[in-house]
């Protein structure tokens, strides 16, 4: 019986270890534990839900429901394998059911809502500017620098640099991720750069300052390079 008694309890204690962590195993997939990404697809776009950093987290974030857009049909965890490719109404975390909307004042392209949380695009295949895939402008509240060791805020733009910054962004061209990536364009220079929105969504974008280029395809130019070098001066003095 004493035997018994250990058994159920070493048991009940695995199952609690396994309930607190994030990284997930499915026994039916060859790579058996899968950490995922927050995401969800729907509008044939994939967008992210990005965690602010502690010190920001009671930042006043103001979201009002628009139109609903649809519903998760799939929810990922626990039962889709690593090389599950998205399709519309996928999600990581979110249960099926979950209905997805627009965000008043926000195109849809860039932001969206689910469970009160807030999901950024992360990735639109018919999107080939910068423009189009961040439609940004008149949406922003401040741009950051981020320290690339713990996250945390270490510089805000001008408010000249920022508005020249979103001016330029706009017609940016947008290339291939992979592509970026074989040629070997994105080196370890990199640069956190966080956008705030007006309502207090923020979210990171990474640029890498040897080749001018974004982690999510945005190829920068002249005047970009300017405006970074110019914010990244100041941190140096």
């Amino acid at each position: 019986m004493n035997i018994l008694k250990k058994v159920v309890i070493i048991t009940l204690f695995t199952i609690l270890l396994s309930s607190c962590n994030d990284v997930h195993s499915n026994q039916d997939c060859p790579d058996g534990v899968i950490e995922w990404v927050d995401m969800i697809m729907i509008q044939d776009i994939k967008y992210q839900h990005h965690i602010s950093e502690p010190a920001y987290e009671d930042t006043p974030i103001t979201i009002e429901k628009g139109k609903k857009l649809g519903e998760v049909i799939y929810k990922m965890d626990d039962s889709a394998c690593s090389n599950h490719q998205m399709v519309n109404g996928d999600a990581t975390y979110l249960q099926a059911g979950t209905a997805i909307y627009e965000i008043k004042g926000y195109p849809s392209t860039l932001a969206i809502t689910a469970n009160d949380k807030v999901y950024i695009v992360d990735t639109n295949k018919k999107a080939k500017t910068a423009g189009e895939l961040y439609p940004l402008e008149k949406l922003v509240k401040n741009i950051y620098i981020e320290s690339t060791e713990d996250g945390r805020r270490i510089h805000t733009f001008s408010q000249s640099s920022k508005d020249n910054f979103l001016n330029a962004w706009s017609n940016l061209k947008l290339e291939d991720i992979e592509t970026l990536n074989i040629t070997e364009q994105q080196d370890r220079s990199r640069v956190f750069l966080e956008i705030e929105l007006n309502n207090g969504v923020t979210f990171r974008e990474v640029y890498w300052t040897e080749s001018n280029t974004f982690r999510s395809g945005v190829v920068g130019n002249k005047q970009i390079r300017d405006i970074l070098e110019y914010e990244l001066s100041s941190l140096r003095k």
